[in-house]
C-alpha cells in the first residue's frame, strides 16, 4: 500500500501552507485603501486555502499512523477556520455572500469546480459507532410510539394463505421423512459393514467407489472452470483465463490486481486506523511522579514568598473550581500586575484631563466627503485571527514528524512513545496537582498563623457576608412561572429520558440520508448578473452548496472550528416552494451526524402549551442538543413567526409564542455549543423585517434550477435524467432531455420530481418494455404545476 504517497502529499501541502503563512505576514497585516486589490488578495488566499484543505483532507483520510493523523487533523481544523475568517472579510468588504472570482480562477489556472468546498470525512467517520447506536435507539423509540412506518405488508388472499400453510406443512413432513430415512440408511450401512467384515470385500464395489469419487472430482473441476470463464468475461475476476494463452489481457489483469489490492488495503487501513494507542500514564507516575510533585511544591512556595514580599501578606489559596494552584501560573506575576494597574490608572487620569480640555475648546467638526455610501479615507486592515497560531503550531508539529522520523513506505507504522508521553505528561501533572493542592493549602494556613498571626477571621467575615447575602435572597420575591422549579426538574432527569420524550412527541425526527452532493447543480461560466443597488444577487446552486457548507456543515463538524471561527448561531434558507430547502436541512445533519429537532409551528401545535410549557421544551432541547451535539433545530415557515398583524388561528398563535422565545434561546448558545438554528421560508417578504433579520444571522437565497442543471453538464447528469433513472424508468431516443430542459424553464426541482413520479406509476413501469417512455408524457404531467414567475423571484432579492 503506498502510504508514502499520502505522507508526500502531506509534506507538499505543508510547504504550500508555509508559503501562505509567510504571505499573510507580509500582505494581510498592512493597511490598504484600494478595495479591489484587497478583494483580489482575499479571493486568491481563499482559493489557495481551499486547495490546501482538499489535499489535507485526502491525506488525513488515508494516513494510518495515528499521531500523524492527529497532526494533520490539527492543521485541517486550522485551515477550515482560516477559510471562514477570510470569507467573513470578503462578505464585509462586498456586502454580499456571492463573489465573482472568474478572473482570479483564470489567473491561478483553476476551474470553477476548484472552489467547491470538500467536506472532511472524519466528521462522521470518527463517531460512526456512536451515531449508529443512536440511530438504532431512535428507531426503536419511534417504532414503539408508532411514528415510524415499517415496511409495507400486503394482505394475503385466502388461496395465498392456504398455499403458504401447505408449503410449510410439506416442508415439515419432508424434514421428518428425511430424518427417518437417515436412520434407516445408517442402520443398513452398519448392517452391510458387518456382513462385509464377515464375507470380505467385493472388487466390483471397490471399483464403483473409485469411479464415483473420480467422476465427482472431474465434474467439480469442470464447473469451476466454467464459472471462472464467465467471471473473466464479465470483468469480475483476475484469475487465469482458459483461452489457450493461460492469462488475462495485460490491461484487464493490471486493473483487476489494482482493484483487489485496493480492497485489501482499505480493509487493513480501517483496522489499523481503529487501533488504540498505548498508555504510559502508570509508567510516568512511577518514574516522574515524585519529581513532578517536588517541582510543583517548590514553584507554589516560591510564588507565596514573592507575593508576601510585594504585597506584605500571603495570598489566599485559589479555590478548586478555578483550577487550584494552576490559576497561580496562568495569572501574571505580582510585580507585573502592580505595574499594569499603576500604568492603567495614570493613562485613565491623562485621558480624563485630555477629554476635559477638548470639551472646552472643540472646533466644529466637518463631515468627510462621501462617494456614494463609502467614506473615502477609510482603509482596510485584516482583523486578528484565532487560527494562525493553530496553523503555526501544526507546521512545527509536521517538522517533528518529517525531519526527525522515518517516513518511508511503511503501512503498519507504529506509534512514537515519546510523543504519547508528551501528551499524557500534562494529564499526570494535573492528577498530581490535586494532591499537591491539599498539602500546600494546609502549609499556607500554618504560614499565615506563624508569620502574620492570621487565625481565619478573614474567612469568617466573608462567610458572614455570604450568609447576609443568602438571607436577603430568601426575602426576595420569587419569580413568576416557577423557572427555578423547572430547571430543577430537568436537572434531575437523564439525557436518555429527555431524548425519548422529544422523539415520542415528534419533535426529534429521523434524518433522511441525503448528502450535499445530491443537491446537483453546475457552474455556468457565462452567468454574469449585474447587481442592483440594495439587492442581493440570486446565487447559483454551487454557490448555495458552498454557503451551506461554510455556515452549517464545517462549524458543526469540528469543535475546534466552532469555538474559534466567526460564530453563526442561526441560518435562514429562503426560496420558492420546491427548490430543496428541506433537503439541505437534512444534508447538513447527514454530513455532520447531527440530531434534528423539528419546531415548525404546525408540528408543535397542542404540545407543551403555555409559556412555561414552551420554556420547558426549549430547555429540554438545549440540554439534549448540547449533550449529544452537534444538533440542528429546524423551524419551517418562519415567516409566520413574524407575520404582520395579529394572529388569527391556533397555528399562528404557536408561531408567535415561538418567536418570543427564540432570542433568549440564541443567547443561551455559547461558542462551545455546536447547535445551529435553521429556518426555511417560501415567503420571507410576508414577515416584519426588523425582528426577522435580528434572529437569523445568515440568509441564503435558494434559486430554481437553471438550464445547465436541468439538462446536465455535457448531457450526462441532468436533473431530469437522474429523476427518471431513480424512479425506475429507462431512457430511449424518444425522451429528449434537451427539450424537457427548455420546457421546464421556471419550474423548481420539486415540480420535476413530482412530474416524474406521476408518470412512472407501477402500471407504467410494467408497460415500459413494449411501450417506451416519451417526452410528451413528462410535459403533460409538468403542465399541471404552476411555475415560479420572474416577478416572484425578484421579490426574494
Amino acid at each position: 500500500f503506498p502510504s508514502s504517497t499520502y505522507v508526500k502529499l502531506w509534506a507538499d501541502t505543508q510547504r504550500e501552507l508555509d508559503i501562505m503563512l509567510q504571505r499573510e505576514r507580509e500582505e494581510f497585516l498592512q493597511p490598504e485603501e484600494d478595495r479591489e486589490k484587497v478583494m483580489k488578495m482575499l479571493a486568491t488566499a481563499y482559493i489557495q486555502y481551499l486547495e490546501i484543505l482538499r489535499n489535507l483532507e485526502e491525506a488525513h483520510d488515508h494516513l494510518i499512523h495515528q499521531q500523524k493523523r492527529a497532526a494533520v487533523r490539527q492543521v485541517l481544523d486550522g485551515v477550515i477556520g482560516r477559510i471562514l475568517e477570510i470569507k467573513k472579510e470578503m462578505v464585509a468588504l462586498e456586502k454580499s455572500e456571492c463573489h465573482h472570482m472568474e478572473d482570479i480562477l483564470m489567473d491561478l489556472q483553476r476551474v470553477p469546480e476548484d472552489i467547491d468546498i470538500p467536506i472532511p470525512k472524519y466528521f462522521v467517520k470518527e463517531n460512526l459507532s456512536i451515531l449508529q447506536d443512536r440511530e438504532k435507539f431512535l428507531d426503536e423509540i419511534l417504532l414503539n410510539a408508532g411514528l415510524l412506518e415499517q415496511e409495507a405488508v400486503t394482505a394475503m388472499t385466502l388461496e395465498e394463505g392456504i398455499k403458504v400453510v401447505q408449503v410449510a406443512e410439506r416442508a415439515r413432513q419432508g424434514r421428518a421423512r428425511a430424518a427417518f430415512m437417515k436412520r434407516i440408511y445408517l442402520e443398513e450401512k452398519r448392517q452391510s459393514q458387518k456382513e462385509d467384515q464377515a464375507m470380505g470385500k467385493n472388487p466390483d464395489d471397490a471399483a464403483t467407489c473409485i469411479q464415483k469419487v473420480w467422476r465427482g472430482y472431474r465434474q467439480r473441476k469442470e464447473t469451476e472452470k466454467l464459472r471462472e470463464e464467465e467471471m473473466v468475461f464479465l470483468g469480475m475476476n483476475s484469475a487465469e483465463m482458459i483461452n489457450g494463452t493461460g492469462s488475462l489481457p495485460p490491461d484487464l489483469e493490471a486493473m483487476s490486481c489494482l482493484q483487489i489490492g485496493a480492497g485489501k488495503a482499505n480493509v487493513l487501513q480501517g483496522e489499523v486506523q481503529e487501533r488504540e494507542e498505548p498508555s504510559f500514564r502508570h509508567e510516568l507516575r512511577q518514574t516522574e511522579g515524585s519529581h513532578i510533585k517536588e517541582t510543583l511544591q517548590d514553584q507554589i512556595s516560591q510564588c507565596f514568598i514573592e507575593c508576601r514580599h510585594i504585597t506584605g501578606r500571603f495570598p489566599d489559596y485559589p479555590p478548586e473550581n478555578t483550577g487550584g494552584s494552576k490559576a497561580i501560573f496562568i495569572e501574571k506575576h505580582p510585580e507585573q500586575v502592580a505595574e499594569e494597574l499603576a500604568a492603567k490608572r495614570e493613562a485613565e487620569k491623562k485621558e480624563k484631563e485630555k477629554n476635559g480640555k477638548e470639551e472646552k475648546e472643540r472646533p466644529e467638526v466637518k463631515k468627510p466627503p462621501k462617494v456614494g455610501k463609502q467614506i473615502v479615507d477609510e482603509s482596510w486592515k485584516m482583523g486578528p485571527s484565532n487560527f494562525l497560531s493553530i496553523l503555526e503550531e501544526g507546521s512545527s508539529q509536521y517538522k517533528v514528524f518529517w525531519e526527525n522520523r522515518d517516513n518511508r513506505s511503511d503501512f503498519l507504522q507504529d506509534h512514537d512513545p515519546e510523543l504519547i508521553k508528551e501528551g499524557e505528561r500534562e494529564e499526570v501533572e494535573d492528577e498530581i496537582r490535586v494532591q499537591v493542592d491539599e498539602v500546600m493549602q494546609e502549609k499556607l494556613l500554618k504560614l499565615k498563623q506563624a508569620v502574620d498571626g492570621e487565625t481565619g477571621a478573614r474567612q469568617g467575615k466573608a462567610g458572614k457576608g455570604e450568609k447576609l447575602k443568602k438571607k436577603k435572597e430568601r426575602h426576595r420575591k420569587p419569580r413568576k412561572g416557577g423557572h427555578e422549579n423547572l430547571m430543577m426538574s430537568l436537572a434531575c432527569r437523564t439525557i436518555d429520558s429527555l431524548y425519548q420524550e422529544l422523539a415520542e412527541a415528534g419533535l426529534l425526527i429521523k434524518v433522511k440520508n441525503v448528502n450535499l452532493s445530491d443537491y446537483i447543480g453546475y457552474y455556468d461560466c457565462l452567468r454574469n448578473i449585474p447587481r442592483q443597488a440594495g439587492a442581493q444577487p440570486m446565487p447559483s446552486i454551487p454557490e448555495v452548496r458552498q454557503l451551506v457548507t461554510l455556515y452549517g456543515i464545517l462549524p458543526l463538524g469540528s469543535q475546534t472550528v466552532h469555538e474559534n471561527a466567526p460564530l453563526v448561531k442561526s441560518l435562514l434558507l429562503a426560496g420558492p416552494a420546491g427548490v430543496g430547502k428541506k433537503m439541505l436541512v437534512h444534508a447538513i445533519c447527514t454530513e455532520t451526524g447531527a440530531n434534528l429537532f423539528n419546531l415548525t409551528p404546525s408540528n408543535i401545535g397542542g404540545k407543551y402549551p403555555g409559556r412555561d410549557g414552551l420554556l420547558m421544551l426549549f430547555h429540554m432541547i438545549l440540554k439534549v442538543g448540547k449533550e449529544l451535539q452537534p444538533s440542528v433545530v429546524w423551524i419551517g415557515g418562519t415567516e409566520r413567526l413574524y407575520s404582520k398583524g395579529a394572529p388569527k388561528g391556533e397555528e399562528e398563535m404557536n408561531a408567535k409564542r415561538l418567536a418570543r422565545i427564540l432570542p433568549p434561546f440564541l443567547r443561551a448558545l455559547k461558542p462551545k455549543d455546536r447547535v445551529l438554528l435553521v429556518g426555511t421560508t417560501a415567503r420571507p417578504f410576508d414577515a416584519n423585517p426588523g425582528p426577522f433579520f435580528k434572529v437569523f444571522q445568515k440568509i441564503i437565497l435558494i434559486p430554481k434550477p437553471d438550464y445547465l442543471t436541468r439538462c446536465g453538464k455535457y448531457f450526462t447528469a441532468s436533473l431530469w435524467k437522474r429523476c427518471i433513472l431513480q424512479g425506475g424508468g429507462a431512457l430511449s431516443r424518444l425522451v429528449n432531455l434537451s427539450c424537457l430542459a427548455h420546457v421546464s424553464d421556471g419550474f423548481t426541482q420539486g415540480h420535476i420530481v413530482d412530474s416524474v413520479h406521476t408518470v412512472l406509476s407501477e402500471l407504467r413501469l410494467l408497460q415500459m418494455p413494449r411501450k417506451p417512455l416519451r417526452t410528451a408524457e413528462f410535459v403533460t404531467s409538468l403542465a399541471r404545476h404552476d411555475p415560479v414567475y420572474k416577478e416572484e423571484e425578484e421579490t426574494f432579492q
